[in-house]
């Protein structure tokens, strides 16, 4: 049986397509529904497997990025949203999508949800930031990050003008005690960023790109997996490369395969 995944959408996302390809390459059954067909009961959240949020400009990040998409879920779908996470299925933020967790207090989930711990702001560099990063995967995380090793330093590309993450000093600690923190900004060789930039590409604290709650089935991140799937997608890429590999994935893509395994292993 085939991971039944859903992938929800609105006004301004552009990022469901690529996203669906990508866990259908690693083994999932996916559908595309916008999130009204959820909010007027004409789908199920329940029936599927995992859930995943996707990047994108949703209502053209009005009020700040992801607010109106959070709003919606919160007052609409919020109980049928923390059942899920309760439930033990796999939600997955990418980028647009991770803001929207942080809206809604479902990341890091520490608190009520709601009230937001964290927050997600401009880049310190006031524009939009579209270039490929470094990161250091934290392979401890079995729902989406068990294909990485500890010393591995994977790419994949950034594309936000809202992507600083930012919290308390407090908050910091219990993310680091809990090893909550998925991803950080590295400089190539593996080494900490340390907010420098463009390694850091918006000044994140303590160089954090990916983080999950507290029992790691919820997972936001701001680099996109999606378009790091194949290596065909590397600025780098060519037909010597792509022969001399015995795969052809590339690191965003081990995410996508992690989630599916996870689901078969203890979901369905």
């Amino acid at each position: 049986m085939k991971p039944k995944i859903l992938i929800i959408r609105v006004a301004g996302t552009n990022c469901d397509s690529e996203t669906a390809r990508a866990l259908e390459e690693a083994g999932a059954s996916v559908q595309i529904v916008h999130t009204k067909r959820l909010i007027d009961r004409l789908l199920d959240l329940s029936s599927f497997h995992g859930l995943v949020i996707p990047g994108g400009f949703s209502y053209g990040d009005y009020v700040r990025a992801g607010a109106i998409w959070a709003s919606k879920l919160y007052s609409k779908l919020m109980d049928e949203i923390v059942s899920f996470a309760d439930s033990g299925k796999p939600i997955l933020g990418i980028c647009n999508g991770f803001q929207v967790l942080v809206e809604i207090g479902l990341l890091p989930g520490l608190g009520e949800f709601g009230l937001r711990s964290i927050s997600l702001a401009p880049n310190d560099s006031g524009k939009f930031e579209c270039r490929w990063v470094y990161l250091k995967p934290n392979g401890s995380n079995r729902v989406f990050m068990k294909y990485y090793t500890p010393d591995r330093i994977i790419r994949m590309p950034v594309a936000h003008s809202e992507g600083k993450f930012i919290a308390s000093n407090y908050i910091l600690k219990v993310f680091e005690e809990r090893k909550l923190i998925l991803l950080r900004y590295v400089m190539p060789n593996g080494s900490p960023a340390g907010g420098v930039y463009p390694f850091n590409p918006n000044g994140s604290y303590m160089d954090i790109a990916g983080i999950c709650n507290v029992d790691g089935n919820v997972m936001g991140l701001m680099p996109h997996p999606e378009r790091a799937t194949y290596l065909w997608q590397y600025p780098d890429f060519t037909s010597k490369i792509y022969g001399e590999l015995e795969y052809a994935y590339g690191d965003g893509y081990w995410i996508f395969k992690s989630m599916c395994d996870y689901i078969i292993e203890e979901i369905i």
